[in-house]
């Protein structure tokens, strides 16, 4: 699972060729550290086919503001560095899977 930050959202996600999933959270919230399971599951079914990250939004502000992201947890799905879906709150791992599926 990858570390996404400010500095690094550019290169990891926005250049980057393929499927990316990026889990925006924070350490205080409740339903992230629920969501938390799901998305490792997730990162270790399709480790070759899909990135997996996560972004820590107290941390990052500015990637933050930029995607729009305004509740969390918030998954966004790129292809291709093209913002292809956006999931809030908690859901579950099959949503996710079936997300991913749709765009490989």
């Amino acid at each position: 699972m990858i570390e996404f930050t400010d500095q690094n959202f550019q290169s990891e996600v926005l250049d980057a060729k393929g499927v990316v999933l990026v889990d925006f959270w924070a350490v205080w919230c409740g339903p992230c550290r629920a969501l938390a399971p799901y998305v490792e599951q997730i990162a270790e079914e399709y480790a070759g086919k899909v990135k997996v990250g996560k972004l820590d939004t107290e941390a990052n502000m500015d990637t933050t503001s930029q995607m729009g992201v305004m509740n969390i947890p918030t998954l966004l799905f790129f292809k291709d560095g093209q913002l292809r879906q956006k999931t809030t709150g908690l859901v579950s791992k099959s949503k996710i899977a079936q997300i991913l599926d749709t765009l490989l």
